[in-house]
């Protein structure tokens, strides 16, 4: 494994991370507590220090799940929560609709003493606004809050998770994170297949000394090169909720799979699977601190885990990467996918 630091901190983050939700919801097929406890505890041997989780998430239980997993181990894992949504007031929405927001200065004092006490911990590494909209990044007195928790020792970093689906807009609202406030880093989705909201903020994120967080990296599955025409997943799997309709399924699944025809280039004989490129893509880019991969069985956190050990991306394949990108993959004769 390799580290990196959040940018003008001390901060320091495994390159691959861990997204808790995986292992604290059954919204990827597991839905045995202990088997989540088992695999959170072999990323920490696999050197895996980043773990990314949030008070909603199973309200609470995916915080309480690292003092559990890693009872006395506090100094040895980086932990990021987020908050925003009001679980305290609003039951749960079916099929993982978002709840309402909460903004209010007083509810983000209360919302972080309630993670504090769940997480078994003084401190939170990363603090993240979740989900939120520009009008909500532009709240003076939330900013001041964060400011105050920061000052407590509360918290020792804040910044803001941009979601819950990609959206053009999330581009607009990472660079008035990174140009207007003093949050220290902005957390997006960015894949080989979805650059739409990295792309134009990484510069920027250099040049302002800002971190950038990523998630779904493999693109629901597809750049694990586990996903087929025949795929279905099960009732109640995330990976359902992006594709809202059997024709949107259909749409992104078979553009997807004939443009991951096209990577064979940066796995075969490169040394890498093409989940293990899927991340090396993304660590090519300094401003990234961590990559956050969807982790639920033990095969797949191997491999995962031993990403930062592969070749990094050459420049040809860089280029060839950018290149295909920027032509969409050259599939001029297909529907054009649809945003969901």
């Amino acid at each position: 494994m390799k580290y990196r630091n959040f940018p003008g901190t001390d901060i320091s983050a495994s390159e691959v991370g861990f997204g808790v939700w995986t292992v604290a919801t059954t919204w990827w097929g597991i839905t045995d507590r202990q088997e989540g406890i088992a695999l959170l505890r072999r990323a920490l041997e696999l050197g895996i220090t980043f773990y990314d989780t949030a008070d909603t998430y199973s309200d609470g239980g995916a915080e309480t799940i690292l003092p559990e997993a890693f009872p006395g181990r506090r100094d040895e894992i980086t932990i990021a929560t987020k908050f925003g949504y009001d679980i305290y007031s609003h039951q749960p929405n079916a099929n993982q609709r978002e709840r309402p927001h909460n903004w209010e200065p007083g509810y983000v004092r209360f919302a972080v003493e309630k993670s504090l006490e769940r997480l078994g911990t003084d401190h939170i590494d990363f603090y993240q606004m979740h989900n939120p909209r520009l009008p909500d990044l532009q709240r003076d007195d939330l900013l001041a809050e964060l400011e105050a928790l920061k000052s407590e020792g509360k918290i020792r970093a804040y910044g803001a998770t941009l979601g819950p689906a990609i959206d053009e807009r999330q581009a607009d609202e990472s660079l008035y994170i990174i140009e207007q406030t003093k949050m220290d880093a902005v957390q997006i989705i960015y894949n080989l297949l979805e650059q739409q909201v990295g792309a134009p903020i990484f510069e920027k994120a250099r040049r302002h000394n800002k971190g950038i967080l990523t998630r779904v990296p493999h693109a629901s599955d597809l750049l694990l090169g586990t996903v087929n025409a025949q795929t279905e997943f099960a009732p109640g799997d995330h990976r359902n909720w992006r594709m809202i309709t059997d024709e949107r399924k259909r749409l992104w699944r078979d553009r997807g799979l004939k443009k991951i025809e096209k990577l064979g280039f940066i796995a075969e004989g490169a040394g890498r699977t093409l989940g293990q490129a899927a991340l090396q893509f993304i660590l090519a880019e300094p401003s990234i601190v961590t990559v956050l991969p969807n982790i639920y069985d033990a095969p797949q956190l191997e491999e995962l885990a031993a990403a930062p050990e592969t070749a990094p991306m050459s420049d040809e394949e860089m280029d060839r990467l950018s290149d295909l990108y920027l032509n969409d993959f050259y599939l001029d004769d297909i529907r054009q996918p649809v945003v969901v």
